[in-house]
């Protein structure tokens, strides 16, 4: 029996310097055409298409050459996707971290809206974010800043990482909701307001839920905002303010534990 050929698992286009080979073309190739630019299109597909529709093939098409000349520049689509991933990332505004007396709660905000934003405006993101180690140099720059503002909490070591999985892993799940709600809507042609109208009606008339419907009526009425845009903003604000009280319960109740100045925490005396 011929036992199958295990295949490597695949780690990253950002590791064994594959990120730093084929910056540029060869001899025969398209001129105009570098990694930067198949990176740059790659994006603008995704954008406009989505991850199910994007080929080589697709890419090659718009870049108007065939689709082995981009093979010169990638490996492979999946080391494509995340140079896209990356490119993508560069996008995110981040504070700077030489400025003094900034707020950390304010700089979290920042964070997070930006991520926030990224993820809606480009769908694509969210599932290629759990799919790739996404360790390129701008997605390291995002998260080297998150760090730096954690860590300005007061939290204890131990509870950085946590601190930073219960914000993002947050933002992550908001965003990639509202990235694809928003897209839906697109692809049916209606508004965000008409589309979420027309399916609240449609449920609205189902017995199923007419019990959860009209529990959840005075939640819907008490949150507010005449758009969807509008309760959505509400809702993030609002939870990512739990977020952040949480943080500063967490670093009250550390402080608050503490034995005094001279008093062992294992003698008590």
């Amino acid at each position: 029996m011929v036992k199958a050929v295990e295949r490597p698992a695949r780690t990253s286009v950002w590791l064994e310097g594959k990120a730093r080979r084929r910056s540029g073309g060869r001899a025969g190739q398209p001129s105009g055409l570098d990694r930067d630019r198949i990176t740059e299109v790659t994006v603008r597909l995704l954008d406009a298409e989505g991850l199910a529709r994007f080929s080589m093939r697709r890419l090659a098409a718009e870049l108007n050459v065939t689709a082995m000349s981009v093979y010169w520049y990638v490996d492979t689509k999946d080391d494509l996707l995340e140079l896209a991933l990356d490119a993508a990332s560069a996008q995110l505004r981040l504070p700077d971290p030489e400025a003094h007396g900034e707020d950390w709660r304010d700089q979290l905000r920042v964070l997070a809206g930006e991520y926030r934003a990224l993820l809606v405006r480009h769908p694509w993101v969210s599932p290629l974010a759990g799919t790739y180690l996404n360790i390129g140099p701008h997605s390291q720059a995002f998260s080297r800043a998150v760090q730096r503002v954690i860590r300005r909490t007061g939290l204890p070591a131990r509870g950085l990482t946590g601190a930073i999985a219960a914000v993002f892993q947050f933002v992550y799940g908001f965003g990639t909701i509202e990235g694809h709600f928003i897209a839906r809507c697109t692809e049916a042609g209606m508004t965000q307001d008409a589309f979420f109208q027309h399916a609240m009606s449609a449920v609205g008339t189902a017995p199923e839920v007419a019990d959860l419907m009209q529990e959840s009526a005075d939640m819907m009425a008490a949150r507010g905002g005449e758009t969807v845009q509008e309760m959505r903003e509400r809702d993030f604000d609002f939870a990512l303010e739990l977020l952040v009280a949480g943080i500063e319960a967490m670093v009250a109740r550390q402080d608050d534990e503490a034995p005094p100045p001279g008093v062992s925490r294992a003698s008590g005396a």
